[in-house]
């Protein structure tokens, strides 16, 4: 990663109101802590954010100047009008948690058994609600209007995004923004990619059935261990061997579940896992190669298949030319080493749903540290985000929407 000098010239001066804005963001900076820590020991799995959706609820209901409304019972909208004529900007937040047991040693550590939040989401929620309640102090000279979208089940496919999509919250919306805080990166660091950012998640799943029988009789049996294993390795050549180098694909097994007994040949063995793939075509081809490498192997040895694939989120890919503007809004705002190169990853989001009606950008917030130890991925049961990136996350967003409503 290198650092970048943004395009400040795509931009206008700086306003008053963004000067207002940025230096109220540091002050606040210690009550988005609260409020992610508050999130992070009372977590919630996607579609079950009951007590999360009524916090934000609550913690907005006092601030001035906010419209709050419940689209589903586990998802909030808070709308502040401006008092100047202007576009609608969206900002999306997520807010759901992982079925994960967490292990940080940390008095903020989740309350709840199974359940954590292992991604980030807490700090985007607590990002987007300090957003509210800046830009709610500053409605006199504010141009437009922002929707804060605080969207539900991000984690869990069909996902919230689309179903907030069908109440109407991207009516009349011209331009919408997110963030991911990013483990890969260090904190102090943000990245705003031009195009594709994030893969489509697809998932597949599928049975072999075989015979079953003793395992010191194989040769009466029709052994799905051991077709499904020839299959895990076959699966991989789909990827190797017939999609262009180029194309940037993934194809994971990662589940593989057979047998009761070690002295017992199974009747059937289930494979499951995920494809990320960027290019449209592409992703509607490789289900058809999947099935016949898996039918194939599976009938040359007397087994069946029931195979199923599952199309997930579409992929995240930033306006190109809304995604200059951001980047000239960081390089005004940051000092020059802020704004990083960045790579697409392959992870999923579906933050993409909300792209299908408006230009939209999904930005990366560093939130990594490798010297406090704060190394573990996303979706680890010791996940930890440095909270110095929620103040830098706070000012992006805060930067990036006034100058959004500024442009019009």
């Amino acid at each position: 990663m290198t650092s970048l000098q943004g395009p400040t010239d795509l931009l206008p001066p700086a306003a008053p109101l963004a000067d207002a804005v940025l230096v109220a963001a540091t002050t606040l900076a210690p009550q988005v802590v609260a409020w992610r820590r508050h999130l992070h020991q009372h977590p919630e799995v996607a579609f079950q954010e009951v007590q999360t959706a009524q916090f934000i609820a609550d913690t907005l209901a006092v601030v001035p100047g906010l419209t709050v409304t419940r689209p589903t019972p586990t998802s909030v909208v808070a709308e502040l009008r401006g008092t100047l004529p202007g576009p609608t900007i969206a900002v999306r937040a997520d807010i759901d948690a992982l079925p994960i047991q967490e292990e940080n040693d940390v008095e903020y550590r989740s309350t709840r058994d199974g359940a954590m939040h292992a991604c980030g989401h807490d700090g985007h929620t607590a990002i987007v609600l300090g957003l509210a309640t800046l830009l709610a102090a500053h409605t006199a000279q504010l141009p437009g209007t922002v929707r804060f979208i605080f969207q539900h089940a991000e984690e869990l496919s069909p996902g919230g995004a689309e179903e907030l999509v069908q109440h109407g919250v991207m009516d009349g919306v011209a331009q919408v923004i997110g963030l991911h805080l990013w483990a890969p990166m260090p904190v102090g660091r943000i990245g705003i990619l031009a195009g594709p950012a994030m893969a489509a998640p697809d998932n597949f799943h599928c049975t072999i059935t075989g015979k079953g029988g003793h395992a010191a009789i194989p040769h009466e049996c029709v052994d799905p261990i051991a077709i499904g294993a020839q299959v895990v390795t076959a699966l991989q050549q789909v990827v190797s061997r017939t999609v262009d180098p180029l194309d940037p694909v993934v194809l994971s097994v990662t589940q593989f579940i057979a047998g009761t007994a070690f002295n017992v040949i199974p009747n059937s063995a289930y494979l499951a896992g995920t494809v990320r793939t960027f290019e449209p075509a592409l992703r509607q081809s490789i289900p058809a190669q999947m099935e016949r490498v898996i039918r194939g192997i599976a009938e040359a040895f007397g087994a069946t298949v029931d195979f199923h694939y599952e199309h997930g989120y579409r992929p995240v890919v930033n306006d190109r030319a809304l995604a200059e503007r951001l980047q000239a809004v960081v390089a005004r705002t940051f000092d020059g080493d802020t704004l990083i190169d960045l790579r697409p990853t392959m992870g999923g989001e579906d933050f993409s749903a909300y792209q299908q009606r408006a230009p939209g950008v999904f930005a990366f917030v560093g939130a990594g540290n490798v010297g406090e130890g704060i190394v573990h991925p996303h979706h680890h049961p010791r996940f930890q985000v440095d909270e110095r990136a929620l103040d830098v996350g706070l000012r992006y967003l805060a930067a990036a929407t006034v100058a959004l409503l500024a442009e019009h």
